[in-house]
C-alpha cells in the first residue's frame, strides 16, 4: 500500500520525468513542446505591472518567469489561482463561451495548475488540481476536482513504459474468461483486429507479431502530457487522470476516466455523462456514454451508446452498438449489437453482430464443471428471447431465435434462420429451420436497412456487411440443406425398419428426393437433428420439408438480387462477359473479420502476410482490410453465381436458359417477399387481442399509424419494383 511521504515543496512541479528516463539532450519538457500548440506570435514573459496585477488578484507562482502569456493577455481574467511549474497561457480576452445553456466568462479562477499549457480564450474555473495537460482552444473546465497526468501515462493502450515490468501491461481478456484468448487494447483497434487476435491463438508467429505491432505502434518513452482536445468543456466531474481526449469532447459528472483514450472530433462528438467511471480503456468517435456506466478494460467502437448502469468488463464493443444496465464481461461483439435491460447478462462470448439480447437473457456465470465458463460463439442475427438462459459451451448459426426458456444443456445449433425452442412437457429440444423467412418476412426484411439508417459514424474504418442474405449466411444455409437431407432420410430409413447408418452422399440422395417428393411423406416422419445438444434426448426438426425449400427460395433471391444488381451497374457487361470472369470453384469458408467477410484463403494470406512482416503495422493491416472490402462485390458475384450452380445441382456453368430459370424464380421470390412483409405487419393489425386496449381501431391507428402508411412496407413495395424491373432487363440482356 502507497504511504504519504514528505518531499521537496520544489517536488511538486520539478521532475516531471525520472532523471534515469531522461534522454541525452532531451529535458523533461521535450515531448511537451512537441504535443503543445505553439501560439503564431510565441510566448512572451510577464511585465512587471502584469505581474503586479496578478499578485493583487490573489495568484501565487512558483516563479513568475515560468508563467509564459501572449500579447492578448488580460489579468483582470485570471484570479485566485496557484500556478507551479512552467505555465503556459495562450490569449485570453473578455468575452464568454457558451455551450448549450452553459455560459462561462473566458478567464482562469479558483484553480490549482501545474506544469500546463492552455490555449486561447480558456474558461477554467474552480478546478481543484490540474497537472502536466495540455488545454486546447475555447475550453471550458469548470468544477473539477482532479486533472493529472503522470510520466509514464499510455492513455489505454496495452504497451508498457521504458523501465516498466511486463506484469503492468494491461491485457483483455476477451472470449473467454481464463485468459487464453488474451488481446491488448489499443487506440484504433476495431473488432477485426480483436478477432484476428483472439480467435487465432494456436499460430504463436501471429500472436508474437501482433503484441511486437502493438507495442512498436506507440512511443515507449516517458514523459507525454494528457491532452483536452479544442472545444471540449468538462464540468462538474471528479478524477480525470492519464486520459488523452479528443476535441469538441463534452463531460459532465464524470466519476473517474483514468488511462484512458476518449476519440472524439467536431464531426462525431462524444459526450460522457452523469457517474460515469471509465479505467483502462479507448472510447470510439460519436459515443454516448451516460448514467453510472462503469467501464474496465475495454475497447469501445465508434457511435456507441453506454447507458443506465451498465457494466462493461474485460470488452471489446463493435461499431453502432448499445448498452444498457446489463453486465457484459468479457465478450467480443462485433458492431450493430442491442443490450437494453438491467436483468440481462453476457460472459465470454463473441457474438458476431446484428444481435439483440432480450430482458432476463443470461448467457453465462452458469458453471456446469469446475473451471471458469467456457465460450458462446454467436453468429451474425443472434437473438436469444426473454429470461433465457444458456450454457457454456454453446455455439449458434447466424439468426439463431431462442424462445424464452431455461436451456439445460450446451448446444450447437447448426440451421441458420432457425427458431430453437425447449420443450418441457416433451423433454426434447426442437429447432425449426428458416423461421424467419416462413413467419416474420417483416423482421428478416428489414434487418439489413434497419442496421443501415443506425450506422451514423462519419469515419467509417470497420467495413460492415449489413446484407442479411451474404455468403456467410448462404454457406450456412447450403449446409442445412445438406444437413436436412441426411436426418430426413436417416428418419425415412428408421420408419422403415432400415439401418440409418448409411453413406453419406445416399442418404443425401435419399434426403433430396423425399424433400422434393410428396410433402405427406415427410410430414410423418420424426426428423432429429444430431450433435446439436449434449444430452441423450431428443432433438426434432419441426417442418424440415417447408425449410429445406425455404432455404432454397433464399439461396435463389440472394443469387438473383446480387447478380442482376451487378448486371445494372454495369451496363457494358454481358451475361457472356460477366459469367467469363466467374470460375466453378465456390468458396466454402467465409470468416466474419468483425463485421467485414472474408474468405479463407484471402485470411489465411493475411495471417502470413503479418507473420513474415510483410504487414508490419496496424495502419498495413487495416490497409489489407481494405483491399479486400474492394474486391469484395467480385467475391460476392462469384459466390452467388456458384450457389446457383448448387442449386441446380452442381450444373458444369451458369447457362442462358438455366438463368431464365432462376431469374423467372427470383421474380416470383421478390414478390413474395414484399407480400410477405406486409402480410407479417398485417397480423399485429388484426390481432383482437392487442386491439382490446384501444377504444376503437382509429385510436389504433393514431398512436401505431396505418398500415399502409408503414415506412418499411412503402420501402419494401419500392424495392420490389426496382427489382422486378431490373429482372426484365437481365431477362432480356440474356436473350
Amino acid at each position: 500500500m502507497e504511504k504519504v511521504t514528505l518531499l521537496k515543496y520544489e517536488s511538486i512541479y520539478e521532475n516531471f520525468i525520472d532523471k534515469k528516463y531522461l534522454k541525452e539532450d532531451f529535458d523533461e519538457y521535450h515531448f511537451r513542446n512537441i504535443q503543445t500548440k505553439k501560439p503564431a506570435d510565441g510566448w512572451r514573459n510577464l511585465r512587471s505591472d502584469e505581474i503586479e496585477r496578478l499578485v493583487k488578484n490573489s495568484n501565487t507562482a512558483t516563479s513568475w518567469d515560468d508563467v509564459l502569456v501572449t500579447d492578448t493577455f488580460d489579468t483582470n481574467l485570471v484570479k485566485n489561482n496557484h500556478f507551479y511549474g512552467m505555465v503556459r497561457i495562450g490569449a485570453i480576452k473578455n468575452a464568454v463561451l457558451q455551450y448549450h445553456d452553459l455560459k462561462m466568462a473566458c478567464g482562469i479562477t479558483d484553480s490549482t495548475i501545474i506544469s500546463c499549457d492552455i490555449g486561447n480564450n480558456v474558461a477554467i474555473h474552480n478546478v481543484h488540481y490540474i497537472a502536466n495537460y495540455i488545454i486546447g482552444d475555447k475550453c471550458i473546465l469548470f468544477n473539477v476536482h482532479e486533472v493529472s497526468c503522470t510520466d509514464h501515462s499510455k492513455f489505454g493502450n496495452g504497451i508498457l513504459k521504458e523501465g516498466e515490468p511486463e506484469d503492468v501491461r494491461v491485457w483483455l481478456e476477451v472470449m473467454n474468461e481464463g485468459g487464453g484468448r488474451k488481446i491488448l487494447p489499443f487506440d484504433g483497434m476495431i473488432t477485426a483486429d480483436a478477432y484476428l487476435w483472439a480467435k487465432y491463438t494456436d499460430i504463436q508467429k501471429l500472436q508474437d507479431r501482433l503484441l511486437e505491432i502493438t507495442q512498436k505502434s506507440f512511443d515507449s518513452s516517458r514523459g507525454y502530457y494528457g491532452t483536452i482536445g479544442e472545444g471540449c468543456v468538462i464540468k462538474n466531474s471528479w478524477i480525470i487522470k492519464d486520459a488523452k481526449i479528443g476535441p469538441n469532447c463534452y463531460i459532465k459528472g464524470a466519476n473517474k476516466l483514468k488511462n484512458i483514450t476518449i476519440n472524439s472530433s467536431n464531426d462525431e462528438p462524444t459526450q460522457i455523462g452523469e457517474g460515469v467511471i471509465l479505467v483502462n480503456g479507448i472510447v470510439g468517435y460519436g459515443c454516448h456514454i451516460f448514467y453510472s456506466v462503469v467501464a474496465t478494460r475495454f475497447v469501445i467502437g465508434d457511435n456507441c451508446n453506454l447507458k443506465y448502469g451498465a457494466r462493461v468488463i474485460y470488452s471489446v464493443l463493435g461499431d453502432n452498438s448499445t448498452i444498457s444496465c446489463c453486465e457484459v464481461l468479457n465478450n467480443l461483439i462485433f458492431p450493430a449489437h442491442e443490450q437494453h435491460h438491467n436483468n440481462s447478462f453476457l460472459i465470454a462470448a463473441c457474438v458476431m453482430g446484428q444481435s439483440n439480447m432480450a430482458a432476463g437473457a443470461t448467457l453465462g456465470s452458469n458453471h456446469n464443471s469446475r473451471a471458469t465458463d467456457g465460450e458462446i460463439v454467436a453468429k451474425r442475427g443472434f437473438w436469444p428471447g426473454l429470461c433465457t438462459s444458456v450454457k457454456h459451451s454453446s455455439k449458434f448459426a447466424s439468426f439463431s431465435l431462442l424462445s424464452k426458456a431455461d436451456y439445460p444443456n450446451e448446444m450447437n445449433i447448426k440451421l441458420p434462420f432457425a427458431l430453437v425452442n425447449n420443450n418441457i412437457t416433451k423433454d426434447q429440444l426442437e429447432v425449426m429451420p428458416a423461421y424467419w423467412w416462413m413467419y416474420n418476412m417483416y423482421a428478416i426484411a428489414r434487418n439489413t436497412s434497419k442496421y443501415q439508417k443506425r450506422d451514423k459514424r462519419k469515419r467509417r474504418i470497420q467495413n460492415i456487411e449489413f446484407e442479411t442474405f451474404a455468403p456467410d449466411t448462404m454457406e450456412e444455409v447450403i449446409a442445412g440443406r445438406k444437413f436436412l437431407e441426411v436426418w430426413t432420410a436417416k428418419a425415412y430409413l428408421r420408419s422403415k425398419g432400415e439401418n440409418p447408418e448409411q453413406e453419406y452422399y445416399t442418404l443425401r440422395d435419399l434426403g433430396h428426393k423425399l424433400l422434393n417428393g410428396d410433402k405427406s411423406v415427410v410430414k410423418g416422419l420424426e426428423v432429429l437433428g444430431e450433435e446439436m445438444e449434449k444430452s441423450h434426448r431428443k432433438v426434432v426438426i419441426l417442418k424440415p420439408y417447408e425449410a429445406y425449400h425455404a432455404y432454397e427460395d433464399m439461396i435463389i433471391y440472394y443469387a438473383v438480387k446480387n447478380i442482376i444488381a451487378y448486371l445494372e451497374n454495369n451496363p457494358d457487361e454481358t451475361f457472356e462477359s460477366m459469367c467469363k470472369h466467374l470460375t466453378n470453384v465456390r468458396q466454402r469458408e467465409w470468416i466474419n473479420m468483425g463485421g467485414q467477410l472474408v474468405t479463407e484463403d484471402d485470411l489465411e494470406k493475411l495471417i502470413d502476410d503479418i507473420c513474415n512482416g510483410t504487414l508490419d503495422s496496424w495502419d498495413d493491416i487495416h490497409s489489407r482490410y481494405n483491399k479486400l472490402w474492394k474486391k469484395y462485390p467480385k467475391d460476392k458475384l462469384l459466390h452467388c453465381y456458384q450457389a446457383l450452380r448448387f442449386i441446380y445441382d452442381k450444373c458444369p456453368s451458369l447457362t442462358k436458359e438455366i438463368f431464365i430459370d432462376a431469374l423467372n424464380k427470383g421474380e416470383k421470390i421478390i414478390q413474395y417477399v414484399c407480400d410477405q412483409v406486409y402480410e407479417s405487419r398485417k397480423k399485429d393489425y388484426e390481432n383482437v387481442i392487442r386491439n382490446s386496449t384501444f377504444r376503437n381501431l382509429a385510436e389504433r391507428d393514431a398512436v401505431n399509424g396505418k398500415l399502409d402508411d408503414n415506412s418499411f412496407v412503402k420501402q419494401i413495395r419500392k424495392e420490389t419494383e426496382v427489382g422486378l424491373k431490373y429482372i426484365a432487363d437481365a431477362r432480356e440482356l440474356v436473350k
